[in-house]
């Protein structure tokens, strides 16, 4: 059972959902510009995966768009964690509660609670491109191992091909939106950053805590972009988010699990902090780079990540796992 978090205020409702971490997560900017989704008009054309584990699936939806045509959607639909408070609640005013098995002292039975008590985390991309399709559709992965080399000569140009927004990080930056879920801010412009819950995260227990720390500074794509000159901005997103996150939610920091993924989801510099206890989407070896270690390789070497082969996972449809199998890298 997940603990309850005392006197924490409910997390708005998501408008979009991170890009992220393949298994839900991410950090996602809404594509379309806010608004109520059309949910009488969505018509389900097929599941794009769907997961055990987490309780979750994603689906592909249409919604008629009139003279524009139909138009995609993305939903993801989440089983909630249960609430230490609501379970009384739950095992009391059942709607139904009807046996499946008994042997001796075992049981089993399908208990089906009432409205209230039987929230679904939804999640919306509308309109919605072919890359979010592809990307929350299942498929297989394959590693890469990437020099530094490579990186200069495949990744970074393929990257700065794509036209990956991230306007929506410059409006939390700029407070034009969520300002209202900053729960804590570094204001400099070149070694400060904002805290936010991460939308994976409910604000209702701390089993599953996650917040990103945000870096105010532009043009630091990834881990690949860090040097020594960047060492103050790493030790304040480390000190500051412990600091922060200890003070309003009592985690200290040997309970957390501070990270960087390469690659990244989005090409702006952030810094993912959650619970240890928590198998977060993403927190793999093969994609997870503890903040505190990346600050250690940096100080023995200023240029390390522009040197060291990383090795990270690509989906079969992704065109840079295909500009890897072009040289024969993959």
């Amino acid at each position: 059972m997940r603990t309850p978090l005392a006197g924490m205020a409910e997390a708005p409702g998501a408008k979009r959902q991170r890009e992220g971490e393949e298994a839900a997560g991410m950090a996602e900017p809404p594509a379309g510009g806010g608004g109520s989704f059309p949910w009488a008009e969505l018509r389900v054309r097929r599941v794009l995966r769907e997961s055990a584990r987490d309780k979750a699936i994603f689906l592909h939806g249409q919604v008629n768009g009139g003279s524009e045509g139909a138009k995609d959607a993305v939903v993801i639909l989440e089983k909630t964690p249960f609430h230490e408070e609501s379970i009384s609640d739950l095992l009391k005013k059942h709607t139904k509660l009807q046996l499946q098995m008994s042997n001796d002292i075992y049981s089993t039975y399908h208990l089906y609670p009432p409205p209230q008590l039987s929230e679904i985390k939804t999640t919306v991309v509308y309109p919605a491109t072919e890359k979010h399709l592809q990307k929350y559709l299942r498929q297989e992965v394959y590693l890469i191992s990437e020099t530094g080399e490579d990186y200069k000569n495949i990744t970074l140009p393929f990257i700065q091909s794509q036209s990956f927004s991230i306007q929506w990080v410059y409006n939390i930056l700029e407070k034009k939106a969520e300002a209202d879920r900053i729960i804590h801010e570094n204001p400099d412009p070149s070694n400060g950053f904002v805290l936010i819950p991460d939308f994976k995260w409910n604000q209702k227990q701390l089993d599953d805590l996650y917040l990103i720390a945000i870096c105010h500074r532009r043009g630091i794509k990834s881990l690949r972009d860090l040097t020594s000159e960047h060492l103050p901005l790493l030790k304040n997103i480390l000190q500051e988010g412990k600091e922060t996150i200890l003070k309003r939610f009592g985690v200290v920091g040997s309970q957390l699990r501070i990270y960087l993924h390469y690659q990244p989801s989005y090409f702006h510099l952030h810094v993912h902090f959650t619970a240890l206890s928590y198998d977060a989407p993403g927190c793999s070896v093969e994609r997870a780079h503890l903040l505190a270690e990346v600050i250690d390789n940096l100080e023995l070497d200023p240029q390390y990540y522009q040197k060291r082969t990383l090795t990270f996972a690509l989906r079969a449809d992704e065109a840079l796992l295909k500009k890897f199998q072009e040289v024969g890298k993959a």
